[in-house]
């Protein structure tokens, strides 16, 4: 029996914030539960976790993970995901969602749908009058109703506006929209954009999101995140999302979106995907900055836990 081993790329946790993990209740298997997700974090020496669920807002979940579990030192927090089952895309559901907590401040991020919008409507072959539902962005004019008023609650909360499951182009566009209309926090998925779409969000000072899930065996298996019909995302290849983070420059962050039961529980897929980013010839100072600087940036998570220095002798 081995004593005193430690996991190949354990280091690369203290003090990482993974802003993308799915340990809500869900209508497909979860790996862990909220709690089970915050503990093995502070063993991790992680310093944060965001919480996304598609069917409610999440900074109810973050809020009692930090009331019951706070003194473990991991800062969690969650949003709202404006999927119909949470509430859809709604100015009065977005105000609700910003204050709801235990009076420490409500959601952290405000996402655009995942599921409902035409792009991912369209990859996964929904029938036409479900696509037609879904939100798409314009290629020009205004904002449809009422995007324009929640960005602007998300500038007054100082909340993150997500930019949900869009196309490249839509991001662009959103992220274009959101600086002009004063937004400081913007995120963007952009793990299947073109370097080129990516170049042009990161320009507008948005940060852009690669997530473990897509090069993951999880993007080979039929479901979906948002109900009971079964559509495979499509694994991406390492090389190819290496490509984009390196696109997105200083303003990459890398994220587990782990807590499917198929995968392993979302930090032990974290510290997989960190090492798999190492090995396309990311090193310390990169790593560190994708995957505690820039998220704590983004969310406001203050990095006080002590911990020792990423290194990649422990890879």
């Amino acid at each position: 029996m081995r004593t005193g081993f430690v996991q190949p790329g354990a280091a690369l946790l203290a003090g990482a914030i993974d802003c993308h993990v799915h340990a809500c209740p869900h209508i497909h298997g979860r790996s862990v539960t909220v709690m089970e997700a915050v503990r093995q974090a502070a063993s991790a020496g992680m310093a944060g976790l965001g919480l996304m669920d598609n069917f409610a807002n999440s900074s109810g979940y973050a809020a009692l993970a930090m009331a019951e579990l706070g003194h473990l030192g991991v800062e969690v927090f969650g949003g709202l995901i404006m999927q119909p089952a949470a509430g859809g895309v709604d100015a009065e559901v977005v105000r609700s969602a910003l204050r709801y907590g235990y009076g420490q401040g409500g959601a952290r991020f405000i996402s655009l749908p995942t599921h409902h919008t035409r792009h991912v409507a369209r990859a996964e072959g929904r029938s036409p009058a479900y696509v037609e539902a879904c939100l798409a962005i314009p290629e020009t004019g205004p904002l449809p109703d009422p995007l324009p008023e929640i960005m602007d609650l998300c500038a007054e909360a100082d909340a993150v506006f997500d930019c949900g499951h869009v196309s490249g182009a839509e991001a662009v566009r959103l992220a274009e929209v959101a600086r002009a209309r004063g937004l400081r926090r913007v995120r963007t998925h952009c793990s299947r954009y073109a370097p080129e779409a990516i170049a042009a969000i990161v320009a507008t000072g948005a940060y852009a999101e690669f997530s473990y899930f897509l090069v993951s065996i999880a993007a080979q298996i039929d479901f979906t995140h948002a109900d009971s019909e079964r559509h495979a995302a499509g694994a991406q290849g390492l090389a190819d999302m290496a490509a984009g983070v390196r696109a997105a420059g200083d303003r990459a962050i890398l994220s587990s979106d782990a807590g499917i039961a198929v995968l392993p529980v979302p930090v032990e897929s974290f510290r997989s995907f960190i090492l798999a980013m190492a090995s396309e010839g990311f090193g310390e100072t990169a790593l560190r900055r994708m995957v505690r600087d820039n998220p704590a940036a983004l969310f406001r998570v203050p990095i006080t836990r002590p911990g020792p220095e990423m290194t990649l002798a422990a890879a």
